[in-house]
């Protein structure tokens, strides 16, 4: 039923556009994702009254939950699996309630409605988790219940670690899966498969950028592998499983494993496309990622191209302001006069007092160019003085501002307390990696170059002692990046010679 059903979804999703990855996650997928998530647990699953829970927070029609079960009953024929979800499609979810009730487990642990909103399985944790949530899906029309949440309830609540924009919710399904992990010995593991958005969307001190420093310093991330593309049937994007686990083998403390299983000794080519899926991992494909992932494969190994190990620091960096300093010269033309006209402070002024403003700067003050603003400032007093003309300060910022033009050569405009001011135009962020000291990057990477700039040491976030906010993201191009010569110039021109020849041929074939 459920092969059935999900093979009319994916008709009717080529027809509607519907949203990537919605409703339906291929077999070998699932496949892949179950074998990871217990790959590493041969130990706690042998041996008689072993039972699993498992959960889906978006079960469509459950075929995650199927495969799971299927995959621990092959490997201990003994073992007691009790099945879990929730799902928001009605049809899915009678599908998916059907099938638990035929297969003989409690339908009533398939539970309907949102699962972000309203948890139908609030009190339980589970041994095991894996889920497909739509990709790039605001969450728009249910914010509220989230965002009080959130402010209300903190670290205590699901999503106290940050929200992610309201164009994509991925991330809120995942700290939700994390809020289920078990605190006994066991623990818990979670597989779940999205897009590449979660990865390095949102910079330092984004809601993303949050969610991931959370879950790398918690030490929760084991591995993230990249799958081929075309893999759905109804998005080509590239995806990516994500492993999760509270109780981390000793050798992978403080290590996140990435995995690029997206070449083409993980995959082959469908003899029929099916909607967008043109490609299938082939089995011998899963069984060697599993492989990769289970001896955690690094270094100079026959999989050392596809697989590698980095500390959860790495993925850290820390962004610094860069400021350097604010340069005017001052000169009262009339290029500068016209746009002190449109500047609103001088607008709100009554017609006299717009005359009088006029008068000073046109015909009173100098038309030097002034190169430091103090000396400027002084003919400018000297000028309202000798007017008998007095003006506020947003009037007077405003003159300052339109009579002057950034310039290199010109003084350092200085602060109150005589320090420099920061010029808007020419801040800066720089990304120093979490584990180099940024003094240290700044007089290798900065201070060279632009001998002036400072670094402001106010620019900071709320959890951090450090100068800078930290952030973190996951840049699988940075690690994987294979770097493809160009071919020789010699083999393009005479690529190119052949092709003018045969089109000269065949024009002649055409004039006859």
């Amino acid at each position: 039923m459920g092969y059935l059903f999900e093979d009319l979804i994916r008709r009717f999703s080529e027809i509607s556009n519907e949203t990537a990855g919605e409703h339906f996650t291929p077999r070998e997928v699932i496949r892949l994702i179950v074998d990871l998530i217990i790959v590493n647990d041969d130990e706690k699953l042998r041996g008689q009254g072993i039972i699993r829970q498992i959960y889906d927070p978006a079960c469509g029609t459950g075929g995650m939950l199927a495969l799971a079960e299927e995959a621990l009953k092959e490997f201990n024929p003994d073992i007691r699996v009790e099945l879990f979800g929730q799902e928001l499609n009605g049809e899915s979810f009678g599908i998916c309630k059907s099938d638990m009730l035929v297969t003989g487990h409690d339908p009533e642990n398939i539970a309907f409605g949102n699962t972000l909103t309203q948890d139908a399985h609030k009190d339980r944790r589970f041994h095991y988790m894996l889920s497909n949530p739509p990709y790039g899906v605001d969450w728009k029309k249910y914010q509220e219940p989230i965002r009080e949440e959130a402010a209300t309830l903190g670290n205590d609540g699901r999503f106290g670690a940050g929200l992610p924009r309201i164009s994509d919710g991925q991330l809120l399904f995942l700290q939700h899966m994390i809020s289920k992990m078990r605190t006994d010995e066991i623990g818990s593991r979670i597989g779940i498969v999205m897009n590449g958005s979660p990865l390095f969307t949102g910079g330092a001190g984004s809601g993303e950028s949050e969610i991931r420093r959370w879950m790398l310093e918690n030490d929760w991330i084991e591995a993230i592998v990249a799958l081929p593309t075309d893999l759905f049937y109804n998005t080509g994007i590239q995806t990516y499983v994500w492993l999760l686990t509270n109780r981390k083998d000793r050798k992978r403390r403080g290590k996140v494993q990435l995995i690029d299983a997206s070449g083409e000794r993980f995959w082959t080519p469908m003899r029929k496309n099916l909607g967008s899926k043109r490609r299938e991992i082939r089995d011998d494909g899963r069984e060697t990622i599993t492989h990769i992932f289970h001896e955690m494969a690094n270094g100079g190994g026959p999989w050392s191209a596809v697989s590698k190990i980095f500390d959860a620091s790495d993925f850290g960096v820390r962004e610094i302001r860069v400021e350097r300093p604010l340069r005017l010269n001052f000169q009262s033309s009339p290029e500068r006069i016209a746009r002190l006209k449109l500047a609103k402070p001088f607008l709100k002024l009554d017609p006299a007092e717009q005359d009088d403003v006029l008068n000073v700067v046109a015909d009173r003050l100098p038309t030097t160019l002034f190169m430091e603003r103090p000396a400027f400032e002084v003919a400018l007093t000297k000028a309202l003085k000798g007017a008998g003309v007095k003006i506020g300060a947003p009037v007077r910022k405003a003159i300052l501002s339109a009579l002057s033009e950034r310039d290199e050569s010109a003084a350092v405009c200085l602060d109150g307390d005589g320090r420099p001011e920061p010029d808007p135009e020419l801040r800066d962020h720089e990304l120093v990696p979490l584990k180099e000291d940024w003094k240290d990057y700044v007089a290798r990477e900065v201070t060279p170059f632009v001998p002036d700039a400072w670094v402001d040491e106010t620019y900071k976030d709320d959890t951090d002692k450090g100068v800078g906010r930290v952030g973190y993201e996951i840049n699988f191009n940075r690690y994987f990046y294979r770097y493809a010569a160009p071919r020789p110039l010699a083999e393009i021109d005479a690529e190119l010679k052949t092709l003018e020849t045969n089109i000269a041929n065949l024009l002649k074939e055409v004039a006859g």
